[in-house]
């Protein structure tokens, strides 16, 4: 991609380990805030995991007739770069999903983070799930994933 403007990537650090997710260069500053956001829901619903489909419970009765149905395992969940998606995290509390979709799904927030582009700053978002000290950082930048 010649001339790609802008790059972005989800990391995570358990204290010690810094990772990367996923990354993804683009043409522009939207592109980059949409991928983000995408991200950002993604790993708030579910914690990155595709939701498992919930078995019926049979009713008290049927169990003399017949063992419960088995519970499917959950999909398998492709690689990062098989869908452009990062790899999926799981939470141990509530506060950093929520804190991802608020920044998600916040106009405000979001016409905030599109300015820091336009001016030419980094993007940096972190999420922190204090039960076990994982930080979670979405970032955006212009230039590509080599300017790192």
């Amino acid at each position: 991609m010649r001339g790609a403007g802008y790059a972005a990537e989800v990391t995570v650090l358990d204290g010690l380990r810094l990772a990367s997710l996923g990354a993804v260069t683009v043409r522009n500053r939207r592109l980059v805030l949409l991928w983000l956001r995408r991200q950002a829901l993604r790993l708030a619903e579910g914690h990155g995991f595709p939701p498992v489909p919930a078995v019926p419970h049979p009713p008290a009765w049927a169990a003399s007739v017949r063992p419960p149905a088995p519970v499917p395992p959950p999909a398998s969940v492709p690689p990062p770069d098989a869908t452009g998606d990062v790899r999926p995290v799981r939470f141990h509390g509530p506060d950093a999903p929520a804190g991802l979709r608020a920044w998600a799904t916040d106009g405000g927030l979001q016409d905030e983070a599109i300015r820091v582009l336009e001016a030419g700053f980094p993007l940096l978002f972190t999420v922190v799930d204090p039960a076990v000290g994982l930080s979670l950082t979405l970032a955006g930048w212009r230039g590509s994933l080599a300017d790192l």
